[in-house]
């Protein structure tokens, strides 16, 4: 296929950090049979299904001096004009110099400039075609801190529309974007919903343990704060066999009654996911829990959640939200978590190996998103991989999620902090034995993970584009 037998995938971000940008070089390699060049800035290590594939090659970028990021702000505008010429020096050397020339240059967009000036650039000195792969609109996350009205950002829609329209061909990942392309664009676009790749999938009771266990010393302990999960752990043996979810008993691997409830956010720590909506639901969730049960504030925290209530289990949990990512906000975030003095609720903060997180996901209770989009437009590729491993999800309610989460099937939404807490304490009463809301919602992830599959999803929509736009290219 195609004259050279090659394609690159270029990502001006964190190849580690581009799930579907990595996807796609499996794809391309796995499914068109060609050899894959990805082009992206490295720190946190992709997947090992991309690692170890024999026809996938990764070149690393150097990246613009951090050092810059404490600049005064009456530099601030010098360093947006002076960044986005280095990255596109560096980004030229290497797709024109660095790696063997290609069929297909596939970018992902955003970020737009100067990515694809580079990527267009380097498809007309190496006579390659060109396809864009819409995520969202570059222009309006930059306008999340300069504004919509910015001259910098009404440039940067000029460059991103443009340079667009010189693309071969265009994927995107809804069809309210497939729309906005095309009636305000002039682009045509092929809608290729994200799905999860076969390594998302619900974990097995075994699997769970042994990820407990790896993870135990960073759930009992938060940075010298003490609470509901590190407080009790006293209780708790630390020999091998025993995780603060799980246990070994005489047939086996089991769960324990009394663990928390496990509930998953990933989130970037960027200004179009407020965290704080989920800072506020947990401090909702911990009063709303003691004006229910009428606690004593004298009452032991651990005798509360560990022991039995007047001979009863207790009707709600305690919550452990396990928070995955890196980004900007979140020392901001830490600091506010460590101040919330909450009984009932605790907080991690963790970065994942590739092949945890989808433990992760396959082992919790209930997946949180807070993503709202800067557009409007895009999904939220966490949630298409919380739904991979039949995790059902409360996701912040936005223009276009229902093409996603199918209220009352596979998920919940919610528009404020308020309704968030309500969720929490309707979903997790009765956990985990009697949670009936919660157990029709996990069958919902779960018919939604089988209904369709990445590999079918890029077989029928991306591979018919990438073989026609080298067929053209080549002729």
């Amino acid at each position: 296929m195609g004259k050279r037998g090659r394609a690159t995938v270029v990502v001006l971000g964190d190849i580690g950090r581009s799930p579907r940008m990595q996807y796609h070089a499996l794809s391309l390699a796995s499914q068109a049979s060609l050899k894959v060049d990805i082009v992206a800035y490295g720190g946190s290590d992709p997947h090992p299904a991309v690692l170890k594939h024999p026809s996938i090659c990764i070149h690393k970028m150097a990246q613009w001096p951090k050092f810059t990021q404490n600049l005064p702000w009456v530099l601030r505008y010098f360093v947006l004009l002076l960044k986005p010429i280095f990255q596109f020096l560096v980004l030229l050397w290497h797709l024109c110099v660095k790696i063997p020339a290609p069929d297909v240059f596939l970018v992902q967009n955003p970020p737009s400039v100067p990515t694809l000036v580079a990527v267009k650039w380097a498809s007309w000195i190496r006579h390659s075609a060109f396809i864009v792969d819409w995520h969202n609109f570059g222009y309006t996350l930059l306008g999340l801190s300069l504004g919509r009205g910015s001259r910098f950002v009404a440039a940067y829609r000029w460059f991103e529309k443009h340079y667009g329209q010189l693309a071969d061909g265009s994927l995107c990942v809804t069809k309210a974007m497939q729309h906005e392309l095309a009636q305000n664009w002039e682009i045509t676009a092929t809608v290729l919903y994200d799905q999860p790749p076969d390594f998302f999938h619900p974990a097995s009771v075994e699997d769970k343990h042994k990820l407990f266990l790896k993870l135990d010393k960073e759930f009992r302990h938060f940075e010298g704060v003490r609470d509901c999960i590190s407080h009790g752990s006293r209780h708790m043996t630390d020999e091998s066999h025993d995780s603060l979810f799980t246990t070994i008993f005489k047939t086996g691997v089991i769960e324990k009654s009394t663990r928390p409830a496990l509930v998953v956010s990933s989130t970037s720590w960027t200004p179009d996911e407020d965290f704080d909506i989920l800072l506020e639901a947990a401090v909702m969730y911990d009063r709303r829990v003691a004006a229910i049960l009428n606690e004593d504030d004298s009452i032991k925290n651990e005798a509360i959640w560990d022991a039995m209530n007047d001979g009863k289990q207790i009707m709600y949990p305690r919550l452990l939200f396990v928070i995955t990512g890196k980004g900007p906000e979140k020392e901001k975030y830490i600091q506010k978590i460590k101040n919330l003095n909450l009984k009932r609720v605790a907080f991690r903060t963790m970065w994942l190996a590739a092949e945890d997180y989808p433990l992760l996901l396959g082992s919790a209770d209930l997946g949180v998103c807070l993503h709202t989009s800067s557009s409007g437009l895009d999904l939220p590729m966490k949630v298409v991989d919380m739904f991979g491993c039949g995790l059902p999800v409360c996701a912040a309610s936005y223009s276009c999620i229902e093409e996603l989460v199918k209220v009352e099937i596979n998920g919940l939404l919610f528009s404020s902090s308020s309704e968030l807490a309500d969720q929490l304490l309707m979903l997790f009463k009765g956990f985990p034995n009697e949670c009936d809301v919660l157990s029709s919602l996990r069958n919902g992830a779960l018919e939604t993970r089988s209904s369709a599959a990445w590999a079918t999803e890029w077989e029928e929509h991306a591979k018919p584009l990438v073989l026609e736009v080298i067929s053209r290219n080549s002729t």
